[in-house]
């Protein structure tokens, strides 16, 4: 800024100086309110950034938490079905054991029946062929083979 000095001649130094003072006063005055209108822009732009960028993260959270929901329910429907089949399986475990026990049983009964008769003669069925002769059935000489594949679906 200018400022008036003593040595000036006259009043009319003085006019001018306070006008162009005044200029200088009206152009900063001009200037300040330029820059406080593109700063009031600036937060208004800056306040629409962050509530676009707010309703951004709301719009995930909502999308993310039906995501979950759905992972949730997928989820529980795995475990239902998992523990069917688990359920299933030792059914099917156990009744494995009880087969495979019956199958030993019934190759012991043939080993003692191939023993106990093989060597020995037999009495001959009666005219009324009340008499059960074991070593009759063919089947019967052949141990029974089986395997836990054959019960698989």
């Amino acid at each position: 800024m200018a400022s008036s000095s003593g040595t000036c001649s006259g009043s009319s130094s003085l006019l001018q100086n306070s006008g162009s003072e005044e200029d200088l006063q009206a152009v900063m005055d001009q200037r300040k309110r330029k820059r406080m209108i593109s700063n009031r822009e600036s937060a208004r732009r800056s306040r629409m950034r962050k509530q676009k960028h707010l309703d951004d993260l709301v719009t995930q959270v909502a999308q993310l938490r039906k995501e979950n929901q759905q992972i949730l329910t997928s989820v529980n429907i795995t475990t239902q079905q998992f523990l069917s089949v688990d359920a299933e399986n030792s059914v099917l475990r156990a009744q494995v054991g009880e087969l495979s026990h019956r199958l030993e049983s019934l190759n012991e009964i043939i080993e003692v029946l191939n023993a106990g008769f093989g060597t020995t003669t037999f009495i001959e069925p009666t005219t009324n062929n009340t008499f059960f002769n074991p070593l009759n059935m063919g089947y019967l000489n052949h141990p029974i083979m089986a395997s836990a594949d054959i019960l698989q679906y």
